[in-house]
């Protein structure tokens, strides 16, 4: 029977394409984004309530990063047998990190003076009070040794049941050389964390299935909870703030992957599902493990992803550190504080202390301002109960910029220790060899990349499955197929 002659009364079937599409986890991911905003909207006091849904996906994901990272970089360090490759792939991360978060902030402070988002407000600083703060704004702040000591745990298993990413760094490199050294008794254990990291992402895939409902509940909450009507009085400082985070990822980072002969569009593309959960959670660790997969996929080596990209969640937060500059600013101009260049100078340099090791949770650039503000003497830690009610809405920006920098500072260090397999890193981005979250694929890329001269295995067409004949035409039919809806 022809579908013009279906019986009356009958519904046909949502086309295959509108399945396909519904299956994919980003577009799962924008409509909770969507349904969240509206259901805070319409009912602000149900939306609120529903913090929890988003609250218990961050934690089921937090729960899995520590052992990922510690997987991840324990085999990756154990296969790549130099401990030099190590120290050398540490320091130009870290010089990058450096340079790109002066880089963030400077333009940060261009910004805030030329656009003066607070000038004009006139605001009476004896009428501001901490009350309502959290009480991690108003604590005292660590030191810089403090700071340090404290990547230290107390032992090598609580390193992995707490909340910071440092200690559990520090403990795989320490252990991925004990693997090393260990020659044959250590070979066996490599081995096995291989194997355990194979589990450890099957059960992030699951996870990640419940990302669209985390999403839903962090929106609504957002909304609900702060209401758009704080946009109205603070819209000048939100808006350029999100502006000037775009111009930062479109022009400094898409500078960064050209000289690196990718291009920053595609790679967007490539992470959509991250960049979605990112914001509807507004916070960017949900997405550290897909991260670390997704690189490894693209052809950066994985000991590279595994020291470089943990490692920028605490030391690269380019997005806090554009807020960091603009908001200390803006509330100097609302109190009518007359910060000269020296000052604001000044509290740049104490900015590049107090960004560091500000975990990708929701708030943290909030707290290291507060850091920030306690440090200096400039502007009072009360003003800010001014962008209280509308940092919620300055975080996704954050988080999302952070996490486009920190997957550029992965592909860049990569590129820059011939530890990047340019070829399939392209294919990749252009969709040729799609990702999937299988156990399989998850990890599918050697330790090193391929250089001239190594055996033909290493071609990106092995790496990625397909045979060494494989028509083009072939392969680049399949990167049009839909990632699973995992994936």
């Amino acid at each position: 029977m022809s579908r013009n002659d279906a019986a009356p009364g009958t519904v046909d079937a949502p086309p295959s394409r509108l399945r396909g599409l519904l299956s994919l986890l980003y577009v799962q991911c924008l409509i909770g984004v969507l349904a969240g905003a509206a259901v805070g909207a319409l009912w602000p006091s149900f939306g609120a309530d529903l913090k929890p849904l988003g609250d218990g996906f961050i934690a089921l994901v937090r729960m899995m990063i520590a052992p990922v990272i510690f997987c991840t970089v324990v085999h990756g360090i154990a296969s790549m047998g130099n401990a030099r490759a190590v120290g050398r792939v540490s320091l130009k991360a870290l010089i990058y990190f450096e340079v790109l978060t002066t880089v963030a902030m400077v333009i940060g402070l261009v910004v805030v003076n030329v656009v003066q988002p607070g000038s004009g407000l006139h605001v009476d600083p004896s009428t501001l009070s901490t009350k309502g703060l959290p009480p991690e704004a108003t604590a005292s702040h660590e030191s810089v040794s403090a700071f340090l000591l404290a990547m230290i745990p107390d032992t090598l298993l609580s390193a992995l049941t707490g909340h910071e990413i440092l200690p559990v760094l520090l403990i795989s490199v320490l252990f991925g050389f004990g693997l090393n050294a260990a020659g044959e008794a250590g070979a066996g254990i490599t081995q096995g964390i291989e194997k355990l990291s194979r589990v450890l992402f099957t059960l992030i895939r699951w996870i990640m299935r419940l990302a669209p409902i985390g999403a839903f509940g962090s929106m609504a909450f957002t909304i609900g909870n702060y209401g758009l009507d704080t946009l109205r009085h603070l819209f000048l400082l939100v808006g350029s703030f999100w502006l000037t985070a775009l111009f930062f990822v479109l022009v400094v980072l898409g500078t960064v992957m050209r000289l690196n002969g990718l291009r920053l569009l595609p790679f967007l593309r490539y992470i959509k599902e991250e960049l979605l959960i990112v914001l509807g959670t507004s916070s960017s660790e949900p997405v550290l493990p897909r991260m670390m997969a997704k690189l490894q996929h693209a052809g950066a080596s994985k000991p590279v992803v595994g020291i470089t990209l943990p490692a920028g969640y605490s030391f690269n937060l380019d997005g806090t550190a554009i807020y960091l500059t603009m908001g200390s600013v803006f509330l100097a101009q609302a109190l009518g504080i007359d910060l000269s260049l020296t000052q604001q100078l000044s509290m740049l340099a104490v900015m590049l202390l107090t960004s560091k090791g500000a975990a990708g949770v929701t708030g943290s650039g909030f707290i290291a301002l507060a850091a920030t503000l306690s440090a200096v003497p400039h502007v009072p830690v009360a003003a800010l109960a001014l962008i209280f009610g509308i940092d919620r809405f300055m975080s996704e920006a954050r988080a999302l910029t952070s996490v486009v920098g920190n997957g550029v500072a992965t592909l860049a260090v990569a590129k820059w220790e011939g530890q990047l397999d340019e070829e399939r890193a392209r294919a990749v981005l252009r969709g040729e060899i799609p990702y999937t979250s299988t156990p399989s694929t998850a990890q599918p890329e050697p330790t090193s990349a391929p250089h001239p001269g190594e055996a033909e295995d290493t071609n990106p067409k092995v790496a990625s499955g397909e045979a060494e004949d494989a028509d083009p035409k072939v392969a680049a039919g399949a990167g049009r197929q839909p990632v699973t809806a995992a994936g």
